[in-house]
């Protein structure tokens, strides 16, 4: 039970920058039919809250909610019940028109679909602009979430966390992504409290979320770990699987990303 009494039931949750919902729109549905989560966190719709398939993902047995940009960003949660205690943006003093975060509560779990900044190149603004994003992430945590209880932090983290999330560490050796600061940011996010279950279920190296569109990355599994599910303890405790869906990546017009989709328990 939580804290508020709500029963914490199995959900099967998963994570997928889509890279553009509309032109992602036809695998999407493919793959809810095929897969059915109970809960999906989204980033980069690319779209804004009036033009999101709403109708659409009704038929096929989902309710969204949005926060939503023209053309770039976006960030969405799919679930089969109706979201509880949606909280769009980071709801404090500096406004931000970057559609980055959405929160919501179901079956018991608050679940968190973000979109890290990508940072652009060690050194620049849109650098910059990341870390102090991961920090306000953090604080974000801080203010609104407690640790004890059951809450899953999910999306495109623009991150790998070590050089086991990387298919060459050595070329990217402190490139963007893979730079000390940022992994240094993202763990201070993590020490609020929060564990990556996909690792935990998964020691070895070589497993991917990301690859390149150009040449033949995927061919050749030249990729990082940058789609992430991270959890609170007493989640963790519940998480019995956490895998990447790499054949989603495969096919006509994927995206770049694969679905992450962690597996879990009644409480």
């Amino acid at each position: 039970m939580t804290r508020t009494g709500v029963q914490c039931r199995a959900m099967k949750l998963a994570t997928w920058n889509v890279n553009s919902i509309r032109a992602r729109h036809d695998r999407l549905l493919a793959w809810l039919a095929a897969e059915a989560p109970d809960v999906v966190c989204l980033q980069e719709t690319k779209v804004e809250d009036s033009a999101f398939p709403f109708e659409s993902l009704a038929a096929a047995g989902y309710h969204a909610v949005t926060l939503g940009q023209r053309s770039y960003n976006g960030v969405a949660l799919l679930s089969r019940e109706v979201a509880q205690d949606v909280v769009r943006g980071f709801v404090d003093d500096d406004p931000d028109e970057q559609a980055r975060t959405i929160a919501a509560t179901f079956r018991g779990v608050r679940v968190i679909s973000v979109y890290v900044p990508n940072g652009q190149e060690v050194g620049s603004d849109k650098y910059a602009y990341k870390l102090s994003w991961l920090q306000r992430l953090r604080s974000y945590l801080e203010r609104t979430c407690d640790p004890s209880q059951p809450l899953a932090l999910c999306g495109d983290m623009n991150v790998a966390p070590t050089d086991l999330d990387v298919h060459d560490p050595a070329a990217w050796h402190g490139a963007v992504l893979c730079s000390d600061a940022e992994r240094a940011a993202l763990q201070r996010v993590m020490d609020w409290g929060l564990q990556d279950v996909f690792r935990a279920h998964h020691a070895e190296g070589g497993l991917y979320s990301w690859w390149d569109y150009r040449g033949v990355a995927l061919f050749k599994n030249w990729g990082l770990r940058i789609d992430h599910i991270f959890t609170t303890a007493t989640l963790a405790a519940r998480c019995t699987a956490c895998t990447i869906d790499r054949a989603t990546r495969k096919g006509p017009n994927p995206s770049d990303h694969a679905p992450v989709i962690a597996e879990l328990t009644d409480a």
